[in-house]
């Protein structure tokens, strides 16, 4: 890497721990070491900080419900993102034991799409929502698979790859209609965008610490008060018994700070963050032949971008750009020896030229205008490099 300073633009992947929130999380590694379902006061007084946290998540998602001892007791900690997403639907197939069916999105989160693979070999019939090619729901389609025998509805609030925003709220409504539970994945969504799940129909939600300046290895899953609820983890009374296991204290203060800072960062979110990345898809699609933006450009989230550059291997362009500093994703997967564009991109139906050189930039509020300014001045000749070797290029013609 030649670049002195790194440029990070890979934020749906994972995010840096805010140095707040490290300073909130260290003494919980450190002087406030105690188990806090321990009597004494070391270890016990642990559990009203913990307690904190949760309140300051039931904020930033718009849980206000409390029980009779002031406590948002809809707020359960888990270890992550996938543990929150499992344990929801698992939960909810229990919950509705005369119904077998569940319907997800076709651009699911390998959290949930790969758990629906899973339920089709154990014979649950599992449907899958289509998306058109801007990678926006088939609300019609969407209505017709919901029926009487749905159990399970999980639909993402927020697409990792393409940004896209879903119609949560309606999603949830329809599902409710035909009496299924519905789950929203919101790893994506929470701390970008405003989720209130009160003014929705939303049963459970889930998200993860890592993507808002949380470390990794926490999560947590919401589940409105009156939902049937069955835990995945059996042991002990941890979570109000609803998820066994000795508490992660240090992370779960750490979340708790990091959902704080969320609610008051939403703002340059949605304003100074979005404006750097519609200036870098501007500036990159305006001087590089043949280079669009894939996804919803009406309704996606503020800090997303993903881009396609025909005629070139997202592989490539990462690892040039890995060599100035810069950090993104690629929109495809390296499966069995072969490079295959995402499930997203091929659900989408994106010209598979295009869908092999997708490549995603994920900003977050702690990028500058000079880094955008240094990643447009710098793709151009990537991509032109690149594109000297692809024999597909030399068979297109240059717009």
């Amino acid at each position: 890497m030649s670049s002195e300073k790194l440029i990070y633009l890979d934020n749906n992947a994972t995010t840096a721990v805010a140095p707040e929130v490290f300073e909130a999380m260290r003494p919980y590694l450190c002087e406030k070491y105690g188990n806090p379902g321990s009597i004494h006061t070391f270890g016990g007084s642990v559990m009203a900080e913990i307690e904190t946290a949760r309140a300051r998540i039931a904020a930033l998602i718009g849980a206000t419900r409390r029980d009779i001892r002031d406590k948002f007791t809809e707020v359960i900690f888990t270890s992550c993102g996938t543990e929150s997403d499992n344990t929801a639907v698992f939960s909810a197939l229990r919950a509705c034991p005369k119904r077998k069916k569940v319907v997800i999105s076709a651009v699911e989160h390998p959290a949930i799409l790969t758990l629906g693979k899973e339920l089709e070999k154990r014979g649950y019939p599992v449907s899958y929502v289509p998306v058109d090619s801007k990678g926006r729901l088939d609300m019609e389609r969407y209505e017709e698979m919901v029926d009487s025998e749905t159990a399970v509805v999980s639909i993402m609030w927020a697409n990792n790859e393409t940004g896209n925003i879903y119609p949560i709220e309606k999603c949830a409504e329809i599902a409710h209609r035909y009496g299924a539970l519905f789950h929203t994945d919101a790893v994506q969504a929470v701390g970008k965008i405003p989720c209130n799940v009160s003014d929705s129909e939303i049963d459970m939600l889930s998200l993860s610490g890592h993507k808002l300046h949380a470390p990794k290895g926490i999560g947590v899953l919401y589940v409105r008060r009156g939902v049937r609820f069955y835990p995945a983890q059996i042991g002990g009374h941890q979570e109000r018994g609803r998820r066994a296991g000795t508490e992660n204290v240090a992370s779960i203060i750490a979340l708790g700070k990091a959902a704080e800072l969320a609610m008051k960062s939403i703002q340059d979110e949605n304003t100074r963050v979005k404006a750097l990345r519609d200036k870098l898809e501007q500036g990159i699609c305006g001087s590089i032949p043949k280079a669009m933006v894939l996804g919803d450009p009406e309704n996606r989230l503020p800090n997303t971008s993903l881009i396609g550059f025909e005629a070139v291997e997202g592989e490539s362009i990462l690892m040039m750009m890995d060599r100035l500093g810069i950090c993104a994703s690629s929109g495809s997967a390296c499966t069995t020896g072969s490079l295959e564009p995402s499930h997203v991109l091929r659900a989408m139906g994106v010209p598979y030229t295009v869908a092999h050189g997708a490549i995603r930039f994920s900003l977050s509020t702690y990028n500058t205008e000079e880094e955008i300014n240094f990643v447009i001045k710098e793709m151009p000749g990537i991509i032109a490099w690149l594109r000297k070797l692809s024999p597909f290029w030399k068979e297109t013609p240059v717009s």
